[in-house]
């Protein structure tokens, strides 16, 4: 895109969609991101339903979490070494091969639950943990380099809508047809999706990466990135935000108890109870994208983790269905505005050469944080009890941005429309 294109379109909502390398990407990660959404409904329903236990659930997350954590440094000094591209196109490949172990095993899963219990469902499960994080870094970095830097909000606000619109679409899909068709029909959707999504990843254009100063090793390369994002307050705040309040807010992985147990519904139910956070930040992120959040930056993200973890105390105390839908779509349009808040903040401030790495750093506070949550929250229901345990959290977020508030005056006074 040309200077004066760029500088034409700065002021249109939609100005980032005139990339064409923007839209081939942004479809392929829609294509993949709603068939992992429609596995993770599948997986949990499959596996509450052997186990009856919360705690199950929580070990789904803490499954992909450990070897997500293990490599994802690594996986950020790769990002910065090895053509982004190709990552993204190999990692997708990966899930695709894991939608297909799935498959296979929902055939034998009766006779191998005799035998092995869930243990060969949480190990498939964690190699998409070890996909994911060379994924995210590289989608990362990818992205930054096919955008214009005056656009990165606008991109930043259309890569969220994008992903929740497929987080809205992808549970409810899998809800619906594991509980109409069948799980057999729902892995094969999944897999055709995520197959799906290799021909746009495949076929994107190639990025040269950018130069580096100089030659680094591993650990010094590493040490860096992690050095850059701690010497910031600004960046490093919005992280530890983010993480606190998906890490104790987070209730998604106990829907499957609250589903059967609380709200009486089945697989179908619990879809719309996952699609609903993601089609309240649906709403919100196209706000945003007429209305982002450039003025008071940091007192609106403080309000906004606040808000989901008011949700997230309501959700818990509530026993109607449809109520806990609405608080759940409404925790989904706070958080949407701490992601693109986020987002932004990510692309704005880390140099090209380096932001495979910073965005591993960022996927260590943000990517571990839902799966860490998943296990806590499930261990929590286990000591405390459902109701408790997801009351507690909530409490914890907003306890958290209170704290935030009072010792980090940067991050409370930050204004993304004053950065250069």
């Amino acid at each position: 895109m040309s200077k004066f294109n760029s500088l034409f379109y700065q002021n249109d909502a939609y100005a980032v969609w005139h990339i064409s390398s923007f839209r081939r990407f942004i479809t392929g990660r829609f294509l993949l991101t709603f068939a992992i959404q429609m596995q993770s409904v599948i997986v949990g329903w499959q596996v509450y339903d052997l186990t009856h236990d919360p705690f199950s659930l929580g070990l789904i997350g803490l499954s992909e979490a450990i070897p997500f954590l293990a490599v994802a440094l690594f996986a950020g000094h790769v990002a910065d070494l090895f053509n982004r591209k190709s990552i993204i196109a190999i990692t997708a490949t990966v899930y695709v091969v894991c939608a297909f172990i799935l498959l296979y095993m929902s055939y034998i899963m009766g006779d191998l639950y005799k035998t092995s219990g869930v243990l060969p469902l949480y190990l498939v499960i964690s190699f998409t943990g070890l996909a994911r994080a060379f994924f995210y870094p590289a989608q990362s970095a990818y992205m930054a380099q096919i955008v214009p830097r005056n656009l990165y909000a606008n991109s930043s606000t259309w890569n969220s809508t994008v992903w929740h619109i497929a987080a809205v679409s992808g549970p409810a899909a899998g809800g619906l047809i594991y509980g109409f068709a069948g799980i057999h029909a729902a892995f094969i959707c999944v897999v055709v999706f995520s197959a799906l999504s290799l021909l746009f990843f495949f076929s994107s254009k190639s990025v040269p990466l950018p130069i580096r100063a100089a030659k680094e090793g591993i650990f010094t390369s590493l040490s860096t990135g992690i050095k850059f994002v701690f010497n910031n307050q600004v960046l490093l705040g919005a992280l530890a935000l983010d993480m606190f309040g998906v890490l104790f807010g987070g209730a998604v992985a106990l829907l499957p108890v609250f589903a059967s147990e609380i709200l009486h519904t089945g697989p179908q139910g619990l879809g719309f109870l996952r699609a609903a956070p993601a089609f309240g930040a649906v709403l919100m992120a196209l706000i945003l994208a007429y209305h982002p959040p450039v003025h008071r930056s940091g007192v609106k993200l403080l309000w906004a983790v606040g808000g989901f973890g008011a949700c997230i105390i309501f959700f818990a105390l509530s026993g109607n269905f449809f109520l806990s839908l609405v608080l759940l779509a409404l925790s989904g349009m706070f958080d949407n505005v701490s992601v693109i808040i986020r987002g932004t903040i990510l692309q704005m401030y880390t140099p090209d050469e380096m932001r495979g790495r910073v965005a591993s750093v960022n996927s260590l506070f943000i990517g571990s944080s839902n799966e860490l949550g998943s296990f806590e929250s499930g261990l929590a229901a286990r000591i405390m009890g459902l109701i408790p345990s997801v009351v507690f959290g909530g409490g914890m977020t907003v306890m958290i941005v209170l704290a935030t508030a009072r010792f980090a005056p940067k991050l409370r006074r930050m204004e993304i429309k004053g950065m250069k």
